[in-house]
């Protein structure tokens, strides 16, 4: 598999399943033979991962991203060795409040992905500036403003556009019946926003959201118009 296809789910997945180190192997840098350069991406997926790690709690010397080529089976072999000393010097994650933090990311990872996309996006070729792509207090706000989706009663139309569209079915709904999003399953995309063109879905930062109406109060007030 490409490098280029490395995911936060995939590293994060791994983790919150219990493994105690990941290895990521690409192609040596501008060495692919794709104008997609997957290794540039891999490597600032790996950083971010850190980052994460990091962030709660978990030591980010647990991932390990190298490059080489299929000629390099002494230098695989050398990185893995190392690599396995230093998990097991590190011990297993265990259960505990890592785990679920691990499941929060899992979670959060379309909202981390959207947040992220321009730095991930960046082609790297200065190693000195690796440490720093992502920052310490850029995670920090990261986690710190997760925003949550909100469908206002009283302009919700019930067309049923975002109920449709969420990738995890978060959305209860149905015709004439306003729409609520269960927040507890909400991944933050963003999606049921993009999608809902009577402006009902608000994004909220840093306050609570409101509780949903009652379900004798559900009906809309104005039905979408065709």
């Amino acid at each position: 598999m490409c490098a280029g296809r490395v995911d936060l789910k995939h590293i994060f997945y791994a983790f919150s399943k219990g493994v105690d180190g990941v290895l990521i192997v690409g192609c040596r840098l501008n060495e692919c033979k794709f104008i997609t350069e997957g290794n540039y991406h891999a490597l600032n997926v790996a950083l971010l991962s850190k980052r994460i790690m990091e962030h709660i709690g978990l030591d980010p010397r647990r991932l390990w991203i190298e490059f080489m080529s299929s000629a390099d089976g002494v230098l695989f072999a050398e990185t893995v060795k190392k690599m396995v000393k230093t998990v097991r010097e590190l011990g297993p994650i265990g259960n505990g409040k890592v785990k679920e933090r691990l499941d929060e990311v899992m979670r959060l990872i379309p909202y981390i992905k959207i947040a992220t996309r321009e730095k991930l996006r960046v082609k790297l070729t200065d190693p000195s500036k690796w440490e720093e792509h992502f920052t310490k207090e850029e995670i920090e706000d990261l986690f710190k403003n997760v925003p949550s989706y909100w469908i206002d009663p009283e302009e919700c139309r019930a067309c049923m556009a975002c109920l449709r569209r969420c990738p995890v079915g978060a959305i209860d709904g149905g015709k004439k019946l306003i729409h609520v999003i269960r927040q507890e399953e909400c991944i933050k995309c963003g999606t049921c926003a993009e999608v809902c063109r009577f402006g009902a879905v608000k994004k909220l930062v840093g306050q609570p959201v409101p509780p949903p109406p009652p379900e004798d109060m559900r009906t809309v007030k104005k039905a979408a118009e065709a």
